[in-house]
Formats: C-alpha cells, sequence, structure tokens
C-alpha cells in the first residue's frame, strides 16, 4: 500500500510503498478513505514534539473495515469507521473511572516505537504514530481505537470528527462544562477553534467571541454560532475582549498552542473564570501567569482530545450534523490526493486553510 513516510523533521513526507500484516487478537484492519491534516501533525514534522522516526503519521481519519482479528465483537468487516487516537482499554484506573481519554495501559495504548504493525523491505523500524497512522491507504488498529458509525454518514465529514471536532467540541462540553448563558472566547479559528465555537452555540453559551487575524475564518466563524469577532491587529486583544464583556469572559479557548496566546486566555478571564488550554503548545515552552490573578478564583486547565468518551460523543455529534446543528461542510478548505499531502500541510502553515482531507478514493 502507499503511505506518506516522514523521514527527518523539516522535511517533506515521502510517498513509499509499505505494508501491514493480517490482524492479530484485538485488532482491526482498516480500508482508509478519508485523512484530515491536522495541525498537531505538522507539530511533530516540524520537530516541536518528539517522535521516532521514520513514521507514519496522521490521525483524524474515517474509512471501512476490511479485516477483524480474533476476540474482535465490536466491529466485522464492510462496518463503517471512525478512528481516535484516545484508544482505551478499559480497565485501567482512569478507564474505570471514566477517564479512558487518559488511559494508561500501554499494552493498548502504546508508547511511541512499541508497535510492529507496519513494515518494508528497509532495515530500519517504520513507526506507527499515535496508534493509528492514517497517512496510508490502510491502518491496523486495535478495536478500542475506533467508532462504529452509521453508515449514510458522509466519510469525509466523518474524518473530522475523529480530532478536530472532537477536541474543539469536547473541550467545551466535556473539560470547561460550559452551560447555558456563558461567555467564551476562542483564540484561533482553525479547524478544532471552530469545533469549539459550534461546541459552544450548541451548548447555548450567551457570547461566543472568535478571535483570529484572518478574516474569512471570522466570517465563518460567525456562521457557525460566534456573536463577535476579534482581530488581534486592531490592538490589545485582551483589552478588546475586555471592553466586549465588561470586564472578562467565563471561559476562555486556547486552540493556537501559543506562549502569548495561553497567557492572554488567562488575562481575559472574569473573577472566578476558566482558561482552557486546547493548543499544543512546544514540547517544553513554560507559560507565565500573574500570581495575583488566582486570588480572584480564576483557573487554567488542560484538555486531551476534548476529555472525550469518543464513542458516546462521536454518534452524538454526528447525529447533530444529521440535525443541521454542526456545521461541517463548511470546515473542508481542500480535498487532496495523497501525492498532494506536502502542499496541504504548506498551505496550513500559511493560514490558508481550516481543514485539508486526503481521499483515497481520489
Amino acid at each position: 500500500m502507499k503511505a506518506a513516510v516522514l523521514h527527518e523533521v523539516n522535511k517533506p513526507l515521502v510517498i513509499e510503498d509499505v505494508s501491514v500484516p493480517n490482524p492479530g487478537p484485538r485488532e482491526v484492519l482498516i480500508r482508509t478513505k478519508v485523512a484530515g491534516l491536522c495541525h498537531s501533525d505538522l507539530h511533530f514534522m516540524e520537530g516541536l514534539y518528539p517522535h521516532p522516526l521514520p513514521a507514519v503519521l496522521g490521525h483524524e481519519s474515517a474509512g471501512v473495515v476490511e479485516k477483524v482479528g480474533s476476540d474482535v465483537t465490536y466491529v466485522k468487516p464492510g462496518d463503517h469507521v471512525v478512528t481516535c487516537l484516545s484508544v482505551f482499554c478499559g480497565t485501567c484506573d482512569n478507564c474505570t473511572t471514566g477517564r479512558t481519554v487518559l488511559c494508561t495501559d500501554t499494552t493498548v495504548k502504546m508508547l511511541p516505537g512499541q508497535s510492529n504493525r507496519l513494515s518494508w523491505g528497509r532495515k530500519e523500524k517504520l513507526n506507527q504514530f499515535l496508534n493509528l497512522s492514517s497517512f496510508a491507504e490502510q491502518m491496523l488498529v486495535h478495536e478500542n481505537a475506533i467508532v462504529k458509525i452509521r453508515k449514510d454518514m458522509p466519510l469525509e465529514l466523518a474524518a473530522l470528527i475523529g480530532c478536530g471536532v472532537i477536541t474543539g467540541y469536547g473541550a467545551v462540553v466535556n473539560t470547561a462544562k460550559v452551560t447555558a448563558g456563558e461567555s467564551v472566547v476562542v483564540i484561533g479559528c482553525g479547524g478544532v477553534g471552530m469545533a469549539a465555537i459550534n461546541g459552544a452555540e450548541i451548548a447555548g453559551a450567551g457570547r461566543i467571541i472568535a478571535v483570529d487575524t484572518n478574516p474569512a475564518k471570522l466570517q465563518l466563524a460567525t456562521k457557525l454560532g460566534a456573536t463577535d469577532i476579534v482581530d488581534p491587529r486592531n490592538g490589545d486583544v485582551v483589552q478588546q475582549v475586555r471592553d466586549l464583556t465588561g470586564g472578562g469572559v467565563h471561559h476562555s479557548f486556547e486552540v493556537l498552542g501559543r506562549k502569548e496566546t495561553a497567557e492572554q486566555a488567562f488575562a481575559m478571564l472574569a473573577p472566578g473564570g476558566t482558561a482552557t488550554i486546547v493548543g499544543m503548545i512546544p514540547f517544553g515552552q513554560k507559560i507565565e501567569l500573574h500570581g495575583f490573578d488566582f486570588l480572584r478564583e480564576r483557573k487554567i486547565q488542560g484538555s486531551s482530545m476534548g476529555s472525550n468518551h469518543f464513542r458516546v460523543d462521536m454518534p452524538r455529534l454526528i447525529e447533530f450534523y444529521m440535525r443541521g446543528k454542526l456545521h461541517l461542510e463548511d470546515w473542508i478548505s481542500a480535498k487532496l490526493k495523497l501525492s498532494e499531502i506536502n502542499e496541504g500541510f504548506a498551505n496550513m502553515k500559511a493560514g490558508k486553510t481550516v481543514r485539508s482531507v486526503i481521499m483515497f478514493d481520489a
């Protein structure tokens, strides 16, 4: 099969011939239909986060089950599925207390470099990425890395739910638990930011402020639920938000993964407010906060993949889409072939896209 391989950081992905074995116990072989290009992939491509190389990246995807290994009971060949990097064991302390996204069982949620699911004709090891490796025509995954979905859901839209949508929506609904009438600001209007805005609208937030420098993205944000837009080029973004809200917001969501914007997210909170950091701040980067601000009971927290329970959350998101509440069509900026993947990442880095997807049948 064809796959896009990262050999070195800050180098283009290379299309290679690789193979996967037949599924073992509790493993599922999937024919990849769609894979989204996520900013998280770009972080690893640029070396901002470490990972053993060479590797097949990609983690936001949808496909069709081809084969199942022994002991698999959840899916059968022909089922449509969405993948999720939040693979879970179901038996560790975190899983049994409802925090499956933080599963600690490394025999299921294998650490980077641990799996042997990909191979090629070279002596060096080919590494699987986040237990998925979606930038390939086939994926071999644990059965607890997928959710079965209804077959009338378009797979190019379903793939978005696998990372970007569940991360942004879940940060609002699961991590921060935004309630009706509360005020929200989302810093960064890429795919995850749009999901947070749309999620805040579904949750009934009273005021939703979108922050970005791209006018097209801000315009789309208003369609997805934003009541106000803020362009940092027009002045101090914290002061702009404070002026709009009369003192600050109940909830802020930082989706860019930058030190400066994480600090801004905390600074724009009203007393008692909560900042949720969704973006991947570069590994080793520290952020600085004013200690006095904590005296007003302001809080800051992280969100991993939207604190999801993906086998519950993703089917609900699909129902939201089917009922016209989740506007997924508006997010896809480009549909690409696997051979165009580097162009897609270049456009992402330039801020030209909300989400690009690889269509493997194209």
